[in-house]
């Protein structure tokens, strides 16, 4: 397994509170400023990412590497089923993945040393080793953050790199995602409302304290564009606005925005395809935001049932399925379906919009679960079974980006515990993000002591998904 030789810090991007543009004051108009201080980068191609965060950590062994020839205390309850791939199996709760199997490819042998949620969210985030084994707020920037400073030189009246969580989920630290010393002016754009609810807004972008007043509609992105800008244009407040307020204004009001944002533009069938529930329409929400221009767009399906999807009595709200948490077998039968149709949505959404060059998906947790099965006495609750933490082994679904799909890249050993050939490190997976993405992975950035830092301090492109 690859380590890098230098001790590298992570520090996670300060954040804006659910969907607020700012933290501690900064208006959106400092915000560019800030950016624009920054300097220029290079022209960048027209390629983008999908990320789905899968929060907690899915179960490898449940999912995409089944062992069924294992023993009965690791191979869990469920059965493998063939999908349309020879020799590619799946679990029997993702029958919408055996049917498309050709449209994607699993990677099988990505691990890494990190146990805790927080040091293998930041392990993972960063590409780097974190200082300290736990927490969440970063000492090196996140992945999404150097992308946001590689790329900010585009305009296209999108925020260039987007998250998508629940509600206070999609603060800054939640997932490891911070700026850490690139500051936050390189910190994702946050949409913390549920785009299935029939008043979805992506709320809270705040302009500068005195034009605040003079926006009724400030807090409101989608609906009432039009007549928002006509009012605040005859009032003269926008040639009383310097360049970055004109610009910060010009944002908020965005018909590119507004439309990109917009998912009744969608059919109907497919928004049903997809799901109409939280995950299924940000999935959507995402392939409309990449498809417009955003750089880098993350989607985390952490807590599937909420949208009034009914959460059983032995389920869990995240991936974290330990025995005192949930369930497994019962979670699974809740949680795998609403996913299935989910991801498998996109990826054929992807496919028919022929934007498998320009995009590129990637669906992933912080780590996978323990190959063998825990289980936890509840007394009256009765027996729970689960799988523990395990950064050791885990699967990444992978999809676009020009590759040749229908694959299988590496394999763990006969009892799921670990790679057995072509072991790939988290660093592989974001090589080949930035090459997709023309980002030199070689190229520095100054660190708090204004010490230069390669973007990624190790890690090689994975050839077969080039």
């Amino acid at each position: 397994m690859n380590r890098t030789t230098s001790h590298e810090s992570l520090s996670r991007r300060s954040f804006l509170t659910a969907g607020t543009l700012g933290v501690g004051g900064l208006a959106l108009s400092d915000f560019l400023r800030l950016r624009a201080e920054a300097g220029k980068a290079k022209v960048a191609p027209d390629t983008s990412v999908i990320f789905v965060w899968l929060a907690g950590g899915p179960p490898h062994m449940e999912t995409y590497d089944m062992k069924p020839d294992a023993p009965s205390d690791y191979r869990g309850l469920f059965s493998p089923i063939r999908t349309n791939v020879p020799g590619v199996d799946v679990c029997e709760l993702l029958p919408m993945h055996a049917k498309c199997a050709d449209k994607y490819t699993l990677i099988r042998s990505i691990a890494h040393t990190f146990n805790d949620h927080g040091g293998g969210s930041k392990r993972f985030m960063t590409g780097r080793i974190p200082d300290t084994p736990t927490g969440t707020k970063n000492d090196a920037p996140s992945v999404i953050s150097i992308v946001n400073k590689m790329r900010e030189d585009i305009d296209i009246g999108l925020p260039n790199c987007i998250t998508m969580a629940n509600g206070g989920r999609s603060k800054v630290h939640t997932y490891a995602q911070g700026a850490a010393y690139l500051g936050m002016k390189y910190n994702y754009f946050p949409v913390g409302e549920d785009p299935s609810s029939p008043n979805f807004a992506v709320r809270n972008m705040f302009l500068e304290k005195g034009l605040e007043e003079r926006l009724d509609d400030r807090r409101q992105l989608l609906g009432g564009f039009d007549s928002l800008r006509r009012e605040v244009d005859a009032s003269g407040a926008v040639e009383a606005m310097d360049e970055f307020g004109q610009k910060a204004f010009d944002l908020l009001t965005s018909p590119r925005m507004h439309d990109a944002f917009d998912l009744s533009k969608e059919p109907q069938k497919l928004r049903e395809r997809y799901g109409m529930h939280a995950w299924g329409q940000r999935a959507l929400m995402a392939r409309r935001l990449v498809e417009a221009g955003s750089s880098f767009v993350t989607v985390a399906m952490e807590n599937p049932f909420i949208s009034g999807v009914k959460s059983p009595k032995l389920g869990f709200y995240n991936w974290d399925s330990h025995a005192v948490n949930c369930d497994l077998w019962v979670d699974a039968r809740h949680r795998f379906p609403i996913y299935d149709r989910a991801i498998t949505a996109l990826i054929e959404d992807l496919h028919d919009r022929r934007l498998t060059e320009k995009v590129l998906l990637v669906v992933t947790g912080e780590f996978g679960r323990s190959p063998k099965i825990s289980r936890a006495d509840t007394g009256s609750k009765g027996l729970r079974h689960g799988r523990e933490h395990w950064p050791q082994a885990m699967s990444v679904l992978v999809c676009g980006g020009g590759m040749e799909h229908g694959q299988v890249v590496g394999s763990t050993n006969a009892k799921g515990e670990h790679p057995h050939d072509r072991p790939l490190t988290p660093n592989d997976l974001w090589a080949t993000v930035y090459k997709h993405l023309g980002i030199d992975q070689n190229a520095s950035i100054a660190d708090y002591s204004g010490r230069p830092q390669h973007l990624l301090p190790f890690g090689k492109p994975i050839p077969e998904l080039l």
